[in-house]
């Protein structure tokens, strides 16, 4: 029986939710699946694969990027899947350059004002953009996909700095954009690809 942890670390508790769906739908009568939140996960050695997602806050989640870099020489040696929620992406046209598929949500995704030539805030909206933390360990690690989904927005619930960022920023607006279906659907292609 393989064994699949979903590990994840969240902001206001919207990416729990969305990985307690990715573990749901990664269950197989061949997988066991694990969802924990990063402060609960220690040894990797009993797991066949992992499953690393977070929200992105002026960055994907430090929490989330700091795992994957410390962690790389751990998750090198397993089938990895990496998962953001976030308000908005960028199409720049270099979505696929990275070497492994990335799924972008077509709830996120924004064309450019000015194809070419990317804003201030089209620029920290993009996909390279958002994978520029964890980069280096990309390279060691070359998950089997990536996937961005629509998240949630309650300014209520972010801390000041926070919700001006996404304010001013992003330009995001306040609700809940999840699409379930999408987010069941991909854990459902890369179990193929985890076990």
């Amino acid at each position: 029986m393989k064994r699949i942890l979903v590990a994840y670390t969240t902001n206001a508790g919207s990416t729990a939710e969305v990985a307690q769906a990715l573990g749901k739908a990664l269950e197989a009568p061949t997988a066991a699946v694990e969802v924990r939140s990063l402060g609960e996960v220690g040894d990797l050695g009993g797991y066949s694969a992992v499953v690393l997602g977070g929200p992105m806050i002026v960055g994907w989640h430090r929490r989330a990027a700091r795992f994957l870099r410390r962690r790389r020489r751990e998750l090198a040696r397993l089938p990895v899947a990496l998962f953001f929620t976030a308000m908005q992406v960028t199409r720049s046209g270099t979505e696929q350059g990275f070497g492994f598929p990335v799924l972008l949500d077509p709830r996120l995704v924004r064309e450019p004002a000015r194809p070419g030539r990317l804003s201030f805030k089209e620029r920290h909206t993009t996909v390279a953009s958002y994978l520029r933390p964890v980069r280096a360990a990309l390279a060691a690690v070359r998950p089997v996909s990536a996937a961005f989904f629509a998240g949630t927005l309650d300014y209520g619930r972010l801390p000041f700095p926070q919700m001006l960022f996404v304010m001013l920023v992003i330009g995001a607006r306040p609700g809940d954009s999840r699409d379930w279906e999408l987010i069941g659907s991909w854990a459902r292609w890369i179990r193929k690809e985890l076990i």
